[in-house]
């Protein structure tokens, strides 16, 4: 599928290089990197300004774009909206919000080159670094100080672990498809599980508060460095920055898969996730829409896409255009609307495959 030429052309006519007209965006540290390499190729075809990007976490995102009289356009997410969002922003007056899946991403759990551990399951990851553990009596503190107690096979190493903090959507996904997954394999939590999940879900999804997990903020870059200094420390962090950083650190299989693009794309890799970003149609001006447009485009997403190059591992081919075609309908609504900022300033025109 194409969009016409016409239809990009125009809202480029709206972009401008005013710094009061660029195109506000908040949320996943994940998607960050993706997001500011689309926002270098939107501001060079639109001669237009920079959007400005913050790095607030996926959580932070949400709120800041939900918020009552938002200026934030665009909210990047490393997990879909939740229902609680959606109603903040229904409460403080806000309208349709559109969401677009921009590829596939997956959890890496990264080593130093001298960590022995080297694959992990999910029963392992729940029971190295679950908060509480099920006991006689109910549930007792996880007593686990090295990875040799959570199960014999594993090395005699500390567990120690660094990854996001709770604002992140990261955070939310690794809880949801480590911790809770591998909660499931104890019959007394998969029996909870299924008379209260509420339960269930705030017993198998609570980190170690000990010292075991610590949150590092929302920079994995820290993350990173504070592995290659400790020999037992382990990152949690998304594809994108391990795969950048791959030849300094490795990732820990999980359930025997390898954290690579071929078992994150094709859903071997248990911690493989989608990655995401969302508009509300009465706010989304051309602007925006041109943003859209550049972003869910096959030369920034497709297989051979500059944000590929980046680390996003692409969508199928029927949900790439199924992605345009939202980003399309989303042009052309505004485009009726006649909805701008007021600029004057012509842009540069042209396709999106």
């Amino acid at each position: 599928m194409r969009i016409l030429a016409p239809v990009l052309a125009m809202l480029a006519f709206g972009a401008c290089s005013a710094p009061d007209d660029a195109v506000r965006i908040s949320g996943s540290s994940t998607v960050f990197p993706f997001a500011r390499t689309v926002a270098e190729h939107y501001a060079v075809k639109f001669n237009a300004a920079a959007p400005v990007i913050e790095m607030t976490g996926t959580g932070g995102g949400f709120q800041a774009f939900c918020a009552a009289g938002s200026p934030i356009d665009i909210a990047n997410a490393s997990r879909a909206i939740k229902k609680s969002e959606r109603d903040l922003c229904a409460r403080n007056g806000h309208g349709e919000i559109v969401q677009f899946r921009i590829g596939h991403d997956g959890i890496v759990i990264a080593a130093s080159r001298n960590n022995p551990l080297r694959a992990l399951t999910l029963d392992q990851l729940y029971r190295g670094l679950a908060k509480d553990l099920p006991a006689a009596d109910g549930f007792a503190p996880n007593p686990h100080a090295l990875w040799s107690e959570v199960d014999p096979s594993l090395p005699a190493v500390p567990i120690e672990a660094h990854g996001p903090p709770p604002t992140s959507g990261t955070r939310d996904a690794f809880v949801e498809l480590a911790l809770e997954a591998g909660a499931q394999a104890t019959p007394a939590l998969a029996a909870l599980k299924q008379t209260d999940p509420d339960a269930f879900a705030a017993r198998a999804g609570a980190l170690r508060e000990d010292g075991r997990w610590i949150d590092e903020g929302e920079n994995d870059n820290a993350i990173i460095q504070i592995i290659r200094q400790s020999p037992y420390a382990l990152g949690v962090f998304g594809y994108s920055f391990y795969d950048q950083n791959r030849a300094i650190i490795d990732g820990v299989a999980v359930e025997g898969a390898a954290p690579d693009f071929d078992a994150i794309a094709g859903g071997a890799y248990p911690l493989a996730r989608s990655l995401y970003f969302y508009t509300e149609t009465q706010r989304a001006n051309r602007e925006v829409a041109a943003y859209i447009l550049e972003f869910t485009s096959e030369s920034a997403v497709g297989p051979y896409g500059y944000v590929v190059e980046k680390g996003l591992i692409p969508l199928a081919p029927d949900e790439r255009r199924e992605e345009r075609r939202k980003a399309a309908a989303l042009a052309q609504r505004i485009e009726g609307t006649g909805r701008e900022t007021g600029a004057d300033a012509g842009g540069v025109g042209g396709e999106t495959p």
